[in-house]
């Protein structure tokens, strides 16, 4: 369904779009993460596990055990294989989830409502943002319905607050709590007021996991244990052969004797079969050395609106009191509820932005003459009173009327002519 966009609110033109974007660029934070495939290599071979198994290839070299070496090469190549494509496809399928994920915003251009992907927006772009909806870019109101935002993302207040052309300053990041407003971008990207928070947050370093600290624990303390064999073995043997290649092969060959080179195998082996189990299961894991935490999460925290509710409305029945009849969504089409559609579509706002004056619109579409565009709001009773009812006052080029009042039953049987006995009736 399109929003009714108040004629003197043009947007930008394509001319203008495409000049302001090549100034200043994408909507979007641009990370210094270098995701190139040698940079993925460097990260899995840095890694504690395949450092020792490395260091252990190279003692067997070093002592003539060849076999061994080449044993430990080829686990060494395995897993680092394993990793690596695990690792690059998952980035890849990562980053076209984000291409398939990013939110579409509402802007104006060239006078008509459109849809683009976020990082579109550029400045001097009228966006359109109502309720639910995350606001993606700083800037100020220019027209506004009982709008309202909430900050907390930005202030930590976790009260909602009202913005009007009064106040018009609003910014990416926040969440819209009601009503509808058009704002035009002052700020894009990096220089939006969470854009600067993003980029301070980019410069803090990334944490190890639980088993990276644990692994990175054994790893010293084998290293210290097999540094204080080889020191005492070559000590020992330089001084009853004075022969210091023997005694320096002696003392590698028992200090390799001690250090479980198997360990490393085992565990690098294992975190890249559970990354690749959880592939096959459809579940994207970003790096290998992140199943053990994974699995021993207990809580997912989630959001729910536009996420696992779709934050929208759909009408199911209508009651027609005349008839004491209900009329399910495939009969709306009748013309003996005709009247209540229309009338339940002229008590809403012209420009809805609450989900149900969206699903009333929309339904008034689907079934009736569309006369929206011939008919003014006039004058209009906000929502008020106790029990509350609100009215919204029409009128067309020929004078013709249409009064239409929504609210409390309470309160619409107070002010209609009805007798007392159809009242209770």
């Amino acid at each position: 369904m399109s929003i009714k966009i108040p004629e003197n609110l043009k947007g930008l033109s394509d001319s203008e779009v495409k000049k302001a974007q090549e100034q200043y660029g994408d909507n979007a934070i641009k990370s210094d993460q270098n995701s190139a495939w040698y940079s993925l290599l460097f990260d899995i071979l840095k890694e504690p596990m395949t450092l020792i198994l490395i260091a252990v290839s190279i003692i067997y070299v070093l002592v003539g055990d060849l076999g061994e070496a080449a044993f430990m090469f080829v686990a060494i190549v395995a897993v680092t294989g394993i990793s690596f494509y695990q690792d690059s496809r998952n980035q890849k399928a990562l980053q076209e989830l984000e291409k398939l994920n990013e939110p579409l915003s509402s802007v104006i251009r060239n006078g008509q409502l459109v849809e683009i992907p976020t990082h579109e927006i550029t400045i001097g772009d009228l966006c359109v943002t109502e309720e639910g909806k995350m606001i993606n870019a700083d800037g100020n109101i220019v027209h506004s319905n009982d709008f309202s935002v909430n900050e907390s993302a930005l202030t930590g207040e976790s009260m909602s607050v009202f913005k009007d052309t009064d106040h018009p300053e609003i910014y990416s990041g926040t969440l819209t709590v009601s009503g509808l407003a058009i704002f035009e971008v002052t700020a894009i990207g990096a220089e939006t007021k969470l854009g600067k928070i993003g980029t301070s947050i980019l410069s803090i370093k990334e944490e190890k996991s639980p088993l990276q600290l644990q692994i990175e624990k054994f790893v010293k303390g084998m290293a210290i244990i097999g540094i204080i064999v080889f020191v005492m073995v070559c000590g020992f043997n330089y001084f009853q052969t004075k022969d210091i290649v023997s005694s320096l092969l002696n003392g590698l060959t028992l200090a390799m004797s001690i250090l479980p080179e198997e360990i490393p195998v085992a565990f690098t082996t294992f975190m890249a079969l559970g990354s690749w189990k959880l592939l096959r299961e459809g579940i994207i894991v970003n790096k290998s050395s992140v199943v053990e935490t994974l699995g021993s999460t207990t809580v997912i925290c989630s959001d729910k609106t536009g996420t696992i509710t779709e934050n929208s409305m759909k009408l199911k029945a209508i009651y027609d009191a005349k008839t004491s009849s209900v009329f399910d969504e495939n009969q709306f089409k009748n013309v003996e509820i005709s009247e209540i559609i229309q009338y339940a579509m002229w008590s809403s706002e012209p420009v809805p932005f609450d989900p149900m004056e969206k699903t009333l619109h929309r339904v008034y579409e689907q079934t009736q003459l569309d006369e929206r565009n011939q008919y003014q709001m006039f004058f209009e009773y906000p929502l008020s009173g106790k029990p509350p009812m609100m009215t919204h006052c029409f009128k067309n080029n020929k004078n013709q009327r249409i009064i239409a009042a929504k609210g409390a039953p309470e309160a619409i049987l107070n002010v209609s002519n009805l007798s007392e006995e159809e009242k209770i009736n």
